[in-house]
């Protein structure tokens, strides 16, 4: 079972947020997931991005590979430091 750090969709219509979420490559976008690890919100000037630094490093030494955008969220918030991959 391969494990991805991944965002899944909250909120109204136009007015998503999101939250970075460890979950199964095999799960659904919105389905069941691990752990909650930070939140995403777009909507705000400028975005406001969230990230437990902690839960991030331990999922990250387990092996859990983010996805592109995640790996992006992660480098904007500035956590890029406990980033291996």
């Amino acid at each position: 079972m391969a494990v991805r750090i991944r965002l899944t969709r909250l909120g109204r219509k136009k007015q998503a947020f999101y939250r970075i979420v460890v979950a199964s490559s095999e799960a659904k976008r919105d389905g069941k997931f691990l752990d909650i690890i930070g939140t995403y919100d777009p909507m705000k000037d400028p975005a406001a991005i969230q990230i437990d630094t902690e839960k991030l490093g331990v999922w990250l030494g387990k092996g859990a590979e983010p996805t592109v955008t995640v790996r992006s969220l992660i480098k904007q918030h500035g956590a890029a430091s406990t980033e291996t991959a």
